[in-house]
């Protein structure tokens, strides 16, 4: 896995182990030679991942429409910023960007975004994988919806173990790097 695209809140959330998590995911990122691809802000988590990827001498790479240049104040710091139309044209920018995705704590975007890439991944557009980053049980709720989901006939259990779920960092990234690494030969149906 060479890129990782982030999804993550333009807000810092209630609790500060969020920030603290992306901070250490940044330099995680780094450390390993992981490239950044998120949605180019610099508030909230957004800001707190690109900045700790780039101290640790990392790359990063932002995609954000022009209207939200302003709204999610973009990072003028970056490796490369991508500047698009649409919400669409972000998400299928970072798609072509990266080997493999990761959510951590975020709002509505951040889920929209999730969810748009496992479709795609589900329609056979892409086969990147991606995961949750369970920050302090942040995303159980939602595994837990997922679960029932599952449960009631409307997704296969092969479609709901794509979405790959990991309470750390390093086990996040040892996940994704198998299953990118995995993706390279086969797609997931």
């Amino acid at each position: 896995m060479r890129r990782l695209a982030v999804y993550c809140g333009a807000s810092m959330g209630a609790d500060p182990v969020f920030a603290d998590t992306a901070r250490a995911l940044g330099t995680a990122m780094a450390e390993r030679g992981v490239e950044l691809v998120y949605g180019g802000g610099r508030l909230g988590l957004m800001g707190v991942i690109a900045d700790s990827v780039l101290a640790a001498g990392g790359r990063a790479y932002g995609v954000i429409p022009k209207a939200l240049i302003d709204l999610e104040v973009a990072h003028t710091g970056l490796t490369e910023i991508h500047i698009v139309t649409t919400m669409h044209e972000r998400k299928a920018k970072m798609t072509d960007l990266t080997d493999a995705f990761i959510a951590l704590p975020g709002g509505i975007g951040t889920l929209d975004e999730l969810f748009e890439a496992w479709t795609w991944n589900a329609l056979g557009y892409h086969s990147k994988p991606l995961a949750l980053l369970n920050v302090g049980g942040f995303w159980d709720g939602l595994i837990g919806f997922v679960d029932d989901v599952t449960a009631a006939g409307f997704m296969s259990p092969a479609r709901r173990g794509q979405l790959l779920v990991a309470d750390g960092i390093d086990e996040a990234l040892e996940m994704l790097d198998a299953a990118a690494e995995a993706a390279e030969t086969r797609m997931v149906w």
